[in-house]
């Protein structure tokens, strides 16, 4: 079997600390888990108007960091130096933004990392997913977490089954990753380095080469209405 591609070139110290390339989601678990426990009980460097709800523990706001009114945090969470919280965004379940990574408006983004630079920008769902750097969700985005069937997250690869010991697991964007528009990835999407997706795609679970483009072919239909 052929490892898995390229993902990310670079992670945060706090989250290289063993590292596997062949088992890049096991950065959700322990490692993710590391690196919100060694954070302060409360470090705010940036201005937080009172519009903005931090409840939990272990909350680091750096400096430069904008959280916009009706932003919702939820410690245990990270947010880099120039990151970005939108109106409506609601952040949960162990977050960690690098610098400059952005979440917008009315996006959910639930125990999952963003690297520099990385963007959800518009109505889009995050559930335990990696987005490299420079990553950017095109709006309406769904990286889905879960199977209806609540079973381990096993994911195809080759004449293989690559079993993570997951039951979420949503999905591992390589840097400088695009989707388009109402782009629904599946649980367990690995997608390398520099791929893009046409707006609409439904991802099914599997590896995915870097630097391709993944399209969706249509066929309409215009009828005369009389």
């Amino acid at each position: 079997m052929a490892g898995l591609p390229e993902l990310w070139r670079e992670l945060p110290p706090a989250l290289a600390r063993g590292w596997d390339a062949e088992r890049p989601w096991d950065l959700l678990g322990a490692t993710l888990d590391a690196a919100l426990d060694e954070l302060p009980s409360e470090r705010i460097e940036s201005a937080v108007g009172p519009d903005v709800h931090l409840s939990g523990d272990r909350i680091v706001i750096e400096k430069g960091a904008r959280l916009a009114p009706g932003a919702v945090i939820e410690g245990p969470v990270y947010l880099g130096e120039g990151s970005t919280v939108r109106p409506g965004a609601y952040l949960r379940g162990g977050v960690w933004l690098a610098a400059g990574a952005l979440v917008g408006a009315n996006t959910e983004v639930k125990r999952s990392i963003l690297l520099a630079g990385a963007r959800a920008p518009h109505l889009a769902y995050v559930g335990d997913s990696v987005l490299g750097r420079e990553a950017n969700l095109g709006a309406g985005t769904i990286l889905s977490n879960f199977r209806h069937d609540g079973r381990e997250i096993v994911i195809p690869h080759g004449d293989e089954r690559l079993a993570t010991g997951r039951r979420k697991l949503g999905a591992l964007l390589g840097d400088g990753v695009h989707t388009g528009c109402n782009c629904v990835l599946h649980p367990g999407c690995v997608v390398g380095a520099g791929t893009s997706l046409y707006p609409g795609v439904h991802l099914r679970a599997g590896v995915y080469p870097a630097r391709r483009l993944i399209k969706l072919r249509q066929q309409l239909e215009v009828v005369e209405v009389t």
